[in-house]
């Protein structure tokens, strides 16, 4: 989420973990080996306990607030800030600042890069961070078991990185924004590239790829409301779609099965048109995250390129405006 304090946005769990799975698809290939998941669970473990230490520095009754006093006071120094402040039940503005939020400013100008990779771990709230962390058991724990903890790691931080990128690209002046989302979409978009990439050893395709889509379109139509930071859901999706061809391809069931045939008709490992999406996707990701980088330290706003691109963030309604 964007906004004074909010996170990045989030993911709706329960789509994210009912529908499409590595087995929804009626994948046909020989069995695989099955990794056994230790990453993702170790991501949780860490983001709840980096938000307990956001709490701790938090400390609500020793600073105070003037909308109020703070919420679930009985936890003393862990309590949360009044719901005026922060309705995610969750730390000050300045806390996260302090801790690492994205802030455009202090990336740009006093040169804290680090912030890029420091708010994918923090949470602007308990139910910011029970919706993200429910998401991430949903989605990552499958992936895990399929494809290892280096691959979905690597997909996750890469992800999670591209989406703060982009978020701090158009996030303007004063705002800031926390939380994993943008590596969670990196994940959904990866799923949906695996599926592409290996597209012929996947039965149920149609059944398979629209439960994805629909997913992957109820979320960036969430990111749309106020406060979420849809432009972090976006550059993570990307990011993660493209090095889903990286990192993902599946060996043609030929390969899989060449000490049974004879050494002259040996298939190829990938098919041709594997080794085309490979390419071309790594290409894209290098290029998009050298351009990224250097706008944004160089001081670029990306909404003075893009006049509707805050469309993407937040569309206006009635009920609610996009300012606040």
């Amino acid at each position: 989420m964007a906004s004074n304090g909010d996170g990045k946005g989030r993911v709706a769990t329960a789509a994210a973990g009912g529908g499409y799975g590595y087995g929804y698809g009626g994948y046909e290939g020989p069995e695989e080996r099955k990794w056994w998941p230790w990453l993702v669970p170790t991501v949780i473990v860490a983001c709840i306990v980096v938000f307990a230490v956001e709490m701790y520095e938090n400390n609500c009754p020793k600073h105070g607030s003037q909308l109020g006093g703070c919420v679930a006071g009985f936890l003393r120094r862990f309590s949360f800030q009044p719901l005026r402040e922060n309705p995610l039940l969750g730390p000050s503005s300045s806390t996260l600042e302090k801790m690492g939020a994205l802030d455009w400013n202090k990336i740009v100008h006093q040169h804290q890069g680090w912030r890029l990779i420091s708010c994918i771990w923090l949470h602007a709230g308990l139910i910011h961070l029970v919706v993200n962390m429910l998401s991430l058991l949903f989605i990552g724990i499958r992936l895990e078991q399929q494809f290892g903890f280096v691959r979905i790691g690597a997909i996750y931080l890469l992800s999670g990185f591209g989406g703060s990128v982009l978020s701090a690209l158009f996030l303007r002046n004063n705002y800031i924004s926390v939380g994993a989302s943008g590596a969670l979409f990196g994940l959904l978009g990866s799923m949906l590239s695996e599926l592409l990439m290996n597209w012929t050893i996947y039965s149920n395709k149609a059944a398979a790829i629209i439960t994805l889509l629909f997913i992957i379109a109820l979320n960036l139509a969430i990111g749309i409301l106020p406060h979420a930071d849809n432009f972090a859901h976006i550059g993570g999706f990307v990011a993660g779609f493209l090095l889903g061809f990286v990192l993902l391809a599946r060996p043609q069931f030929g390969w899989m099965e060449r000490q049974e045939l004879p050494q002259t008709s040996q298939p190829p490992k990938y098919k041709a048109y594997q080794y085309v999406l490979w390419v071309v996707s790594l290409v894209l990701l290098l290029i998009g995250f050298i351009i990224s980088l250097v706008m944004l330290f160089k001081g670029k706003n990306g909404n003075n390129g893009c006049h509707w691109c805050h469309y993407l963030n937040c569309v206006p309604t009635s009920k609610w405006k996009c300012n606040t």
